[in-house]
């Protein structure tokens, strides 16, 4: 079934809203393997940041859930697919980034340490995934963007999400899957 982008954010809120979940690679792992999420896809800006605010919530983090997620889809539906290779930053850095701005109500005219602290975070992660390189992976990319965001926000602000060992279950769909150079 073809579906589009809004009615796969509509989908994507609806399976992570109620999760109970302190690990976002469990929470979005259980939402790939639905399909209304493709193996690439602009869906991933999205999805990766609710999954990692749900965790955040479920594991003691500060926020108005159900007002934060539609935050959230609002910003990444203005992001377009293919960001990573056309303009050389990952959707899922941008998304998770965008949770801690909503976190801590970061704008462009915020001169809090957050900003610079959001900064820090989606800078790092890009610096990993440009040692890995391409072809694009959204997977990869998204497990990347969320164990680094688990451990960025227990380092900075006390809040431990759960983190297991990251296996990815998705690399036989993937045509442009790089083996043995993924961590995954």
């Amino acid at each position: 079934m073809e579906y589009t982008l809004e009615e796969k954010y509509r989908l994507i809120r609806n399976a992570v809203i109620s999760l109970n979940s302190k690990n976002p690679i469990e929470i979005v792992k259980s939402v790939m393997h639905e399909d209304f999420v493709n193996i690439h896809g602009p869906e991933h800006h999205f999805l990766d940041g609710a999954a990692f605010m749900v965790a955040y919530k479920n594991s003691g983090g500060d926020i108005d859930l159900d007002k934060a997620i539609d935050i959230l889809a609002e910003r990444t539906a203005k992001m377009p697919g293919a960001m990573c290779g056309y303009w050389g930053m990952c959707g899922s850095v941008a998304s998770v980034a965008a949770v801690l701005a909503i976190i801590h109500e970061v704008t462009p005219l915020s001169s809090s340490s957050y900003y610079a602290e959001d900064m820090e975070f989606a800078s790092s992660v890009i610096k990993k995934m440009s040692e890995i390189g391409g072809p694009r992976c959204c997977k990869r990319n998204a497990f990347l963007s969320l164990s680094s965001g688990a451990k960025f926000i227990k380092e900075k602000y006390g809040v431990e999400m759960e983190l297991s060992n990251i296996e990815c279950e998705f690399s036989s769909w993937n045509k442009q899957c790089i083996g043995t150079r993924c961590p995954f």
